[in-house]
Parts: structure tokens; sequence; C-alpha cells
């Protein structure tokens, strides 16, 4: 039972991460090839960061913090930005030592916070944020918006991804801290020449 339980959130997990991957994966031949081109990244390396993120994810799963669930991962090229929010330093640091236990992984960007879970206000405050960031970004940048990650936590925005036109990053950014409720931006995207 535990194997099939198992199964299936690995299955939801990799639907997940195609879903709300830099390239969007789930879309059809056409729409990916665009998506991949425009986000400034080849087929081989969407799929070994996907990779590095399924098995961070297995290895959160496999612990007795939560790690799972309270803890997001962004991955781009190897780079793992984590975020989230967790009750201790030791439960922080051992998601960081999980991490880096992956094979592919070059760097760890930790920005997990320790504390309280926010309330359900924080958190629909944060939700309607991060949903308002992804608006900006598809209307600042079209399909290029794809190419970055957004999460949110105590209205602190975390911008990860790649780009070759830093001039669209600075639009993205400055049309980000237009959104209400918007305490800091916490830049992590890759600047490619």
């Amino acid at each position: 039972m535990k194997n099939i339980l198992c199964s299936f959130v690995l299955g939801l997990l990799i639907l997940n991460i195609y879903s709300c991957s830099p390239v969007n994966i789930l879309a059809s031949g056409g729409a990916t090839t665009m998506a991949v081109a425009e986000s400034d990244r080849s087929i081989g390396e969407v799929v070994d960061d996907a990779t590095i993120k399924i098995n961070i994810a297995a290895k959160f799963i496999n612990s007795s913090d939560n790690l799972f669930v309270n803890i997001n991962t962004t991955v781009l090229e190897g780079r793992v930005l984590l975020t989230g929010i967790v009750d201790s330093q030791e439960i922080r640091i051992d998601a960081v030592r999980r991490v880096w236990e992956v094979g592919g992984v070059n760097e760890v960007v930790n920005e997990v916070q320790i504390g309280d879970r926010a309330s359900l206000k924080e958190y629909a405050n944060d939700v309607w944020i991060n949903t308002q960031a992804k608006a900006v970004a598809a209307k600042t940048l079209g399909l290029r918006s794809v190419g970055y990650n957004f999460e949110t936590i105590h209205g602190k925005i975390y911008i990860a991804g790649i780009t070759k036109k830093p001039k669209q990053l600075e639009e993205l950014i400055s049309a980000i801290k237009t959104i209400k409720g918007v305490k800091e931006i916490v830049n992590y995207v890759i600047v490619k020449k």
C-alpha cells in the first residue's frame, strides 16, 4: 500500500513539476519548442533540472519533517532555490543537506525561513501577490514569462529564471514593484550573454 501511495504522490509531483516548470512541458509539441526557445534553455537542460527536482522531492518525501510539504524548490541549471517556512534551524539545515545529496546540484540557495506558518489571511495574501506577479509577467513579457518562477512568502517575492535580455528583467521587476502588498523582491534570475 505504501508503494502505491508513494507512486501516486510521485506521479502527481511529476505532473506538478512539468505543469509549473519554466517551459510547461505538458503543452503541445510546437508550443513546447517555442517555450523552450523563449526561455533561453534547451530541452536537455530542462530535463536535467526536472530530474534533479524529482530526486529532491523523493528525498523530501522520505523526511519526517514534512519537507515535501513545507519547502518549495526551483531548479535552474543545477542551481536549487529553496523557499518555504519550517519550525527550526535543524530542519532548515537538514533540507539543504538532503538537496546536496542529489546528483547534478551545483549550488543551493537557501531562502527557507524559520517561524510559524502564516495565518489563512497571510497565506491568501501571498497567493494573491504570486498570482498578480505571474499576470504582470505575462502582460510585460508575453510568452517569455514562462521562463520565470515566482514564490511569495510574507509579501517577499522570489524570482528565479534564466534570460538573455536584462532589459526585460528590469521591466519585469519594475512592474512587480507596483503590486500592492509586495514588501521585497529577491532576484535569482541568471542573466546569460
